[in-house]
């Protein structure tokens, strides 16, 4: 008896620190990531690079080593999905095929102090028409500029050759050897002028940032019309199914499907997305940082979604194991959490690149009180994953605020959701079920692949791919009710007294209505 051959999608996952592929197999699983780390630089404390060469060839090596598995497998490849790092934008030549500038990541603060003038005029209207305020980074502005002071990047222009496009432009136009400049719906939003009500770009901000119309990559469905692989690239000709940026395809695979469903990713910093529906929700008030995004855009048909954002969770985990030696390893701090189990004297805030929500502050930095000489390493790692999980109640009650409603479930995943305490932190002060996805550490490559796969037939729907997993862990409250609010007062008094208070300039006003601030991945 001839065994069934298995089917599947080579899933390419491009972060911001690393690039990885896999192949989804039609049981909704993954086989073993290829992974190559790419570098990301920082000039100064405002800008943060990295190289689209790089990236480039970093993708390309991660996919001929998953195409190679696959043929010594014999698994067919049915086509290619693709998710990435949201509003990392740069520029190319298109006859020679190489970037004329740095890729400026999604955590480029640069433009901050400018931007901030033109929120009494813009932010209003922009929170209508695009879901998010004039924010702290302007990828468009970044275009603009580069033609006047990049000469190699005019001189493009000028021939008809410059390409500018977020990663998943980049990789793309790759990919097809040039024969797409496209950009999915779901990265178009992170870059601030997609117009959610018309699905295109918002003309009125295009055109006050300076950025010339024909440089804009054409928005398509994430699930829409991508080309296929250049045999001259991967060797094989295949269809690109599908491209998402990576928090939306988390979404779609830690299961938030339906309105009020919500998933909380733990990566570089901390994402909380909850289904709206089939429209944008009406805004009761604005909230800082809560923004409203496309959840995922299929068939011309767009889910709305609701996003708030803790940049520096990750990155915090990072820097106090990897830059000031707090800690051997992540692992190794929540081992030692799970040895405290009283409470904590300790509080963390991991706000080392500033704070969205509930208090919109780019100045703030991060928080460590409540020391003692009494204090151990252990209580210390538990205090540090209680300030994250205090951080996500935050990024909750912001997101719910705006939806005007609760969440009904709540799905989590990334790196550090593998921690049992922080899972239970995270029931205990939100008060409220927390459920850990299975193999959630693979989400966004699986999130793309699930909905490209619908496109190439091996699911009827997004939820039949998420079903094969089987049903999620849950952690469920046993905090008293009393105690978590007196826990989530004292929390808020140290916001108070240090960020609100501690942020100069327009940062200390708090959560004003038309305060708001976009986050990405």
């Amino acid at each position: 008896m001839t065994r069934e051959r298995r089917r599947g999608v080579l899933s390419i996952d491009e972060g911001t620190t690393g690039t990885r592929a896999a192949v989804v197999l039609d049981d909704g699983g993954t086989t073993p990531p290829a992974y190559l780390p790419i570098s990301v630089r920082s000039p100064d404390h405002l800008r943060v690079e990295q190289d689209g060469a790089e990236i480039w060839v970093n993708t390309l090596r991660v996919c001929r080593e998953v195409l190679d598995w696959a043929s010594a497998y014999q698994v067919e490849i049915t086509g290619v999905s693709i998710s990435t790092q949201r509003a990392t934008v740069l520029l190319w030549d298109t006859v020679t095929g190489s970037p004329l500038s740095q890729a400026v990541v999604w955590q480029d603060r640069r433009y901050a102090a400018r931007l901030r003038e033109w929120e009494p005029d813009w932010d209003a209207h922009l929170a209508e028409h695009t879901g998010r305020p004039v924010g702290s980074r302007a990828p468009l502005l970044w275009a603009a500029e580069e033609l006047v002071r990049n000469e190699a990047a005019a001189r493009a222009h000028e021939a008809g050759r410059l390409a500018f496009g977020s990663i998943d432009t980049w990789l793309v136009w790759k990919l097809t050897g040039g024969a797409r400049q496209v950009m999915s719906a779901t990265n178009a939003v992170a870059v601030g002028a997609y117009d959610l009500r018309t699905g295109d770009w918002h003309e009125p901000w295009v055109r006050f940032l300076g950025c010339p119309r024909d440089l804009l990559p054409r928005i398509v469905d994430d699930d829409g019309d991508f080309g296929v692989t250049d045999p001259a690239v991967l060797g094989v000709r295949l269809p690109i199914l599908s491209v998402m940026g990576d928090q939306h395809a988390a979404m779609i695979a830690l299961g938030a499907h339906r309105p009020g469903q919500a998933m909380c990713v733990h990566g570089t910093g901390t994402f909380v997305d909850a289904v709206a529906g089939d429209r944008p929700p009406v805004h009761r008030r604005r909230v800082p940082g809560v923004l409203t995004l496309v959840g995922w855009r299929s068939q011309s048909a767009s889910v709305f979604s609701v996003e708030g954002y803790a940049p520096t969770t990750g990155s915090a985990m990072r820097w106090l194991c990897e830059e000031i030696g707090l800690f051997e390893s992540p692992s190794r701090l929540a081992e030692l959490a799970r040895e405290h189990t009283g409470p904590t004297r300790v509080k963390f805030v991991p706000a080392l690149a500033g704070m969205r929500t509930p208090v919109w502050s780019p100045e703030a930095g991060g928080i460590l009180t409540g020391l003692s000489l009494s204090t151990t390493r252990a209580e210390l790692a538990r205090g540090i994953l209680e300030g994250f999980a205090h951080s996500v109640c935050d990024l909750l009650e912001g997101v719910e605020e705006v939806l005007g409603r609760p969440v009904t479930d709540l799905f989590c995943g990334g790196g550090l959701a593998t921690s049992d305490v922080l899972m239970s932190s995270q029931a205990d002060l939100a008060g409220r079920p927390v459920r850990r996805a299975r193999d959630n550490e693979t989400a966004s490559l699986r999130g793309t692949a699930y909905l490209g796969g619908v496109r190439a037939g091996l699911w009827p729907d997004v939820a039949a791919a998420v079903a094969g997993l089987g049903t999620a862990p849950v952690f469920e409250p046993a905090l008293p009710d009393a105690a978590r609010q007196e826990a989530r007062a004292e929390w808020r008094d140290l916001l108070a007294r240090h960020i609100t208070a501690g942020a100069p300039g327009p940062a200390s006003r708090g959560p004003e209505p038309d305060s708001q601030e976009e986050s990405t991945s």
